[in-house]
């Protein structure tokens, strides 16, 4: 125990009377008591009560040292109380790393909701698909696709992406549509950099696994410019649901190989460990939570 803490219960000791009541108050032993009230007397050398079966007294060192272990106590609970103020508010910052096409699909509208439903908060968005050490660099929540042993951080299933395999009609028309994935050997495949292993494309079907060696023109760690080159006809990209509705609703983009699974990758929604998530926190990731239920 520390030296404060010796000195708050000093403070309680006095206030109570008695041993056995301020033991009660705190917690501890009677014994765990008189060693602490002992241990602070050694420390500086002084006695600081006579002790009697009766009653307590103060010497003059503990007469002159109650009215700042007092106000120790004092100081210790307006420090809970501002802390368990801050914890509760709901104004402040929170900040919020993400994988760099998610935030593009999504994000902009969410965040307006966010705005429009808590007016106080201000959300810091960080897109990236690099690994951010959130406790290190201060970041409250995060969206991962993997999460790694560690245990300083909690995650919750947040949603499952699902990659669909797709070409725009200015393609298809120059390019006879793959019927299985083999096909896709003849065809010029936009390959996806962020992953180890991009010239290898899997399907399943009747959980028979098909690996197809695939090669093409472009490739790029973001997904979103592997749509534009899609997009432009410059090849089959598979790309994500959630950054399909719209081009697959007006025919710009055209699904393939539909009868053909891709293998689904969960996210999470990470936050470090700590006792308890402020407000602020607790509120945009329960925001983040009902969102991806409402809208998978």
């Amino acid at each position: 125990m520390s030296e404060l803490e010796d000195l708050a219960a000093f403070a309680m000791l006095i206030e109570a009377g008695s041993f056995t009541r301020a033991a009660h108050h705190l917690g501890w032993s009677k014994g765990q008591l008189s060693k602490r009230i002992s241990a602070l007397e050694a420390g500086h050398g002084v006695q600081l009560l006579h002790r009697s079966t009766r009653r307590l007294s103060l010497t003059a060192a503990g007469a002159a040292l109650l009215p700042e272990a007092q106000a120790l106590v004092a100081q210790m609970a307006r420090a809970r109380q501002a802390l368990a103020l801050l914890k509760d508010e709901l104004a402040g910052p929170v900040r919020l790393t993400v994988p760099v096409s998610l935030g593009e699909a999504f994000f902009e509208g969410l965040l307006r909701m966010l705005a429009r439903d808590y007016p106080q908060l201000t959300v810091e968005l960080d897109l990236s698909n690099s690994y951010r050490d959130l406790a290190r660099e201060g970041f409250d929540l995060a969206i991962r696709e993997t999460v790694a042993n560690d245990e300083r951080l909690v995650a919750r299933p947040l949603l499952t992406m699902q990659e669909i395999t797709c070409a725009s009609p200015t393609y298809l028309a120059v390019h006879a549509a793959p019927r299985v994935p083999q096909d896709l050997v003849e065809h010029a495949c936009l390959l996806n950099t962020h992953y180890g292993g991009r010239e290898e494309w899997r399907y399943h079907q009747r959980h028979e696994l098909i690996r197809v060696a695939v090669a093409g023109p472009f490739a790029s760690n973001h997904y979103s410019l592997l749509k534009k080159a899609a997009l432009a006809g410059a090849g089959v990209a598979r790309l994500p649901s959630y950054l399909l509705h719209t081009e697959l609703e007006e025919g710009s983009l055209v699904a393939l190989l539909a009868e053909y699974e891709t293998a689904s990758t969960p996210l999470y929604l990470v936050h470090p460990y700590r006792g308890g998530m402020p407000r602020r926190v607790q509120v945009v990731a329960d925001y983040l939570m009902a969102w991806a239920t409402r809208d998978p």
